[in-house]
């Protein structure tokens, strides 16, 4: 047993002091009123240095900060699943497999709208199973076509060759994503349910509570549009809502009837708490970051009941991931001249 809890431990250890070690709230708030060589020489100074120094002679500015903070994650992602052990490994391996999708759809986008090879690479985060060879051999083909003939190999191609022509027609990669995540959250839950790996039970868990969280996004989302169509095929299976219960939510009209009825289905006390609270509001993007706050608040939580599992490893994934989130909305924002309240709204903290 020692043997096995060991791996367990020294692993759950290393994350909590990672976790330990990424930005507080009150820096925030300083970069807030920092310019964008403020925010680089702040960014400089603290586990991104290597990156800024690295590529300090190739890049400036906003550039710099994007490829850094790039840089930074996808290497972390890959120490985390060098050191994982086990079952450990192999849910973490699974569960970052969401950045192929990310950066598959991200040249597939950038292709098609014209952006050049190389500021598409600039922003893809190589910390799935498509290696950084792989994704550079797909940048320096022509065509999208052949980037689809290049991944008939991987587990995303039969859903790419069959939503990739609508979506070239349409000019919309929307459904193609929802697809593919359809198709990632069915193989990470069947996983989780083999049995075949020590810890399955926790770790579908929380896949259900972040389908909760992603369905209950797309409701709102599809409110503040004001969509009419048949929304099903927007539905990912897995968690708490059946896709009668989806489509029906949608149907209501009224907000509080909406909010209540999804309330109805929460898994969590506080995921019902703060739609009690989001009767009142208005702006999808607060809405969709104080969902996000209640997963992550809910992680921790599963992460102290089960402090040697695969809890304490995805909590810093998703926390590290929404760091850099954070600091690119920073620099984004201060390059565009927003207001420090404004680009305040856009972070997760």
């Amino acid at each position: 047993m020692v043997s096995v809890s060991a791996p367990y431990i020294y692993v759950c250890t290393r994350m909590r002091v990672r976790k330990a070690k990424l930005l507080p709230r009150e820096e925030y708030m300083r970069m807030l009123n920092m310019s964008i060589p403020e925010i680089t020489r702040f960014i400089e100074e603290s586990q991104y240095k290597q990156e800024i120094d690295e590529l300090g002679t190739a890049f400036n500015g906003i550039n710099l900060i994007e490829v850094a903070l790039s840089w930074n994650l996808a290497k972390e992602y890959q120490k985390i699943q060098e050191i994982a052990p086990g079952a450990l490994k192999k849910f973490t391996q699974a569960y970052l497999r969401r950045w192929d999708i990310q950066n598959v759809l991200t040249i597939l986008r950038g292709k098609a709208q014209g952006v050049k090879s190389g500021k598409i690479k600039e922003i893809l985060i190589p910390a799935g199973s498509l290696d950084i060879k792989e994704l550079d051999r797909f940048l320096a083909e022509e065509s999208n076509d052949r980037i689809i003939d290049l991944l008939k190999m991987h587990r995303m191609y039969p859903v790419l060759a069959q939503g990739y022509p609508s979506a070239k027609e349409t000019g919309s990669f929307s459904q193609l994503e929802n697809d593919l995540y359809k198709q990632f959250y069915e193989e990470i839950i069947r996983d989780a349910r083999s049995g075949s790996i020590k810890g399955g039970a926790s770790f579908l868990a929380y896949i259900q509570l972040e389908i909760d969280i992603r369905n209950a996004k797309t409701l709102f989302r599809l409110r503040a549009d004001s969509t009419e169509e048949d929304v099903r095929d927007l539905f990912v299976p897995g968690g708490t809502l059946t896709v009668n219960d989806f489509a029906s939510l949608n149907a209501i009209k009224d907000q509080n009837e909406f909010i209540d009825q999804l309330k109805a289905n929460a898994r969590t006390e506080a995921l019902r708490a703060l739609l009690e609270e989001l009767k009142g509001q208005k702006s999808i993007r607060d809405i969709e970051v104080r969902l996000t706050r209640v997963q992550l608040e809910q992680m921790e939580r599963m992460s102290k009941r089960n402090p040697f599992s695969i809890h304490p490893v995805l909590v810093y994934l998703e926390k590290k991931k929404y760091e850099v989130f954070n600091l690119r909305a920073l620099a984004r924002g201060k390059e565009s001249k927003l207001p420090s309240e404004k680009i305040a709204e856009y972070l997760v903290i």
